[in-house]
């Protein structure tokens, strides 16, 4: 009998790989996996089959494109998120339909399939990517359906991405305060409209979703703090995964577009405004700048937070009142079934004077301007 493997012996070899490498954590069990892989070249088809259907299991578990993107990145290399991001489009037309939230984070994956090495060290990080994918616990569901395209919103987002994109870029704080609040002002018109509107039509569809927002490190607390913040203000609720690095946005779906929009703006500005502090204070001779940074984001994020809670008490008139309550509930609702047991936790390491005093200045030149009253 010929030794010489065949496209028969291609599962026997991948599953002999997979009891080796993807159930141990030892380098000597993962070397071993990879060398069965490496010595099978009949077995590749098999092995990225078998990977198709790693990520389609990760999909029932709750967990979206970004979110694995973003951890394999934190926890691996760039040759597995390339490997991952190949995956994904290669199991993508056997997957059910998805909405515009998930179908943006398959546009936003690498566009190249990351360069063969030699069969060895290829197999060995197949098998480092499908250990993490196989061990992913399952997620809260955010129910990411298909809707319809065109709305006329997606228009007015647009609209307002560019503007936010110029308030950051420019190097002019009276342009940049302008542009800011423009984007802020079809924010306050985008989410009110869609509250009247489903209100007026008793839009039966029309209920709260979730989205997630990575939160990077370093001095993820402060971010995270930011974050609640700026969910607070737009009506919405967030919950923090550490483990894992995001934040689970509560909301009704204009509301999670301006936080997402938002918060991404005042980080920009909070890095930007940080950066420039930090240079002071070291021509200045001062060293400790883990400290200052941590305390300035400390500082900015709790002024901040004022800012955006005294804007939100000033847009809504008594004629609102209602149907934002009737809101208020169904995202509060929808929260405690997603989440039904959470804590809380304190903002640890501000112990920086100068770092605070900076981050407390620079949000407040920061683009927050309160919406205007509703009318």
């Amino acid at each position: 009998m010929s030794s010489t493997s065949s496209p028969s012996d291609a599962p026997g070899t991948v599953d002999r790989a997979f009891r080796h490498a993807l159930y141990a954590d030892t380098d000597t069990a993962l070397d071993t996996g990879a060398s069965l892989l490496a010595a099978d070249p009949a077995a590749d088809a098999e092995l990225a089959r078998r990977g198709q259907e790693f990520v389609a299991a990760v999909w029932r578990r709750g967990w979206q494109p970004a979110d694995v993107v973003r951890l394999v990145r934190r926890e691996l290399d760039d040759v597995h998120v390339r490997l991952l991001s190949a995956l994904i489009r290669a199991q993508k037309p056997y997957d059910r339909p998805r909405g515009p939230r998930w179908n943006a984070q398959l546009d936003d994956l690498p566009a190249e399939v990351p360069p063969r090495t030699d069969r060895f060290s290829h197999a060995t990080a197949v098998l480092e990517l499908y250990r993490l994918l196989l061990r992913l616990p399952a997620l809260e569901p955010l129910e990411d359906e298909p809707r319809q395209t065109g709305r006329p919103e997606s228009r007015m987002l647009t609209r307002i991405r560019a503007l936010l994109e110029k308030a950051e870029a420019t190097g002019f704080p009276q342009e940049a305060e302008a542009l800011s609040a423009k984007a802020q002002e079809l924010m306050a018109r985008h989410s009110i409209d869609e509250a009247l509107l489903s209100s007026r039509d008793h839009t039966p569809h029309d209920a709260p979703g979730a989205c997630r927002i990575g939160v990077e490190p370093p001095y993820e607390q402060a971010k995270v703090v930011l974050l609640d913040a700026v969910a607070t203000a737009n009506h919405c609720r967030a919950v923090w995964n550490e483990p894992f690095g995001f934040s689970t946005v509560v909301g009704f779906e204009a509301d999670l577009e301006a936080v997402e929009l938002l918060y991404t703006s005042l980080l920009v500005q909070a890095q930007t405004a940080m950066t420039k502090a930090e240079a002071a204070q070291r021509a200045g001779g001062r060293k400790r700048t883990k400290t200052f940074r941590q305390s300035f984001l400390a500082a900015y994020t709790h002024r901040i937070g004022i800012r955006l809670a005294a804007a939100a008490q000033t847009q809504v008139t008594q004629d609102l009142l209602p149907v934002l309550a009737s809101r208020e509930v169904a995202v509060t609702d929808r929260l405690d079934r997603m989440f039904p047991e959470t804590t809380t936790t304190r903002l640890r390491g501000v112990t920086d004077e100068a770092g605070w005093t900076e981050g407390s200045e620079a949000a407040d030149r920061a683009q927050t301007k309160p919406r205007r009253p509703l009318r």
